[in-house]
């Protein structure tokens, strides 16, 4: 067994062994998928064993390769340790856009806090939306946010890179005494003929009112009127309360008195997050940062598709690497 095994076959097979599919894994290394299929074989080469069982549908790991991934989880979170502890301390903290104190982005942000040192400081910024502060990223007033990437101008994305953190299914906020607030879920057919609050007139949140009209037309659903943009979270709950409103949601979503958040199903409408940087940007930061997603998004099956019918637009499939 050789003992001088270089860490990037092990990310390699780590990549490889978590995603289960060699093109996925490759976009997620930034490699081509020839390199990529290279260090598999090298690594088993060095190893004396096939790690991977590959077919032209599906890859799975061996017996060994089972054996092989905690040990290279260990070894993998051991080197990156290694690299914060002696890395120069950055400049300046890393500004960290998630929206709100709750839900996907703000789970990456607290996971990755865990991971860095007390001389490498991740300060949250609470944007509405990702159109809003893919502006500010680009321009380097913001380093990092989370969001749509998809609905981006080209422009924009441009000077921005990302990565896929989490398929999120999608959900209604309802009044307590609306008819299908008894209900644990809520068909996308059931809403025909409702009106519902997405954000609409907020030009940063433009991603996500896109979605919405995307995922309402042909099903009868109408978007609420524009309605200037609403700051913090009790404004939106004496705004939304005050006029009625149900609302567009995704299935982490803060509390609002006197309402129920139900998840849609027929088909599971899914909301695309990406983590999403400026292009170019060096930061420990930011390593905790896609670290951390990429294990909260294995642990939970994040970017997993639903087992049932589901429904996500051509252009966020392929940005989120989705195939089928």
């Amino acid at each position: 067994m050789p003992y001088d095994i270089d860490p990037r076959l092990l990310r390699a097979f780590l990549a490889v062994a978590e995603e289960l599919h060699f093109t996925r894994a490759a976009a997620r290394l930034y490699v081509a998928q020839q390199a990529l299929s290279r260090d598999i074989r090298r690594l088993e080469r060095e190893l004396g064993a096939a790690l991977f069982v590959r077919t032209t549908r599906q890859v799975a790991l061996t017996a060994e390769g089972a054996r092989l991934l905690p040990l290279a989880r260990r070894v993998s979170a051991a080197h990156d340790e290694l690299a914060v502890a002696f890395r120069a301390a950055p400049e300046r903290p890393l500004l960290v856009d998630v929206g709100v104190p709750i839900g996907t982005a703000h789970g990456v942000l607290e996971a990755a806090r865990d991971r860095v040192p007390d001389s490498c400081e991740l300060v949250a910024r609470f944007h509405s939306g990702l159109t809003g502060a893919a502006a500010k990223v680009a321009a380097g007033r913001l380093d990092v946010s989370f969001g749509r990437i998809a609905a981006l101008p080209p422009e924009v994305r441009a000077g921005l890179d990302h990565q896929p953190v989490r398929l999120e299914p999608m959900a209604v906020l309802l009044r307590e005494d609306h008819p299908l607030a008894a209900r644990p879920v809520v068909a996308l057919a059931e809403l025909a003929g409702e009106t519902l609050y997405a954000a609409a007139g907020n030009p940063q949140t433009a991603e996500w009112t896109d979605l919405a009209e995307r995922l309402f037309a042909g099903r009868g659903i109408a978007t609420a009127e524009p309605f200037p943009e609403i700051e913090g979270k009790q404004e939106f709950i004496r705004v939304v309360r005050k006029r009625g409103w149900s609302v567009l949601a995704s299935v982490e979503f803060i509390e609002v008195p006197g309402m129920v958040l139900r998840p849609l199903v027929d088909p599971v409408p899914l909301s695309p997050v990406s983590l999403v940087w400026r292009r170019g940007l060096r930061h420990p930061g930011l390593d905790a940062l896609r670290a951390a997603a990429r294990e909260l998004a294995r642990r939970h099956a994040w970017l997993a598709l639903p087992d049932s019918a589901w429904w996500l637009p051509e252009a966020d499939a392929e940005a989120m690497g989705v195939r089928g």
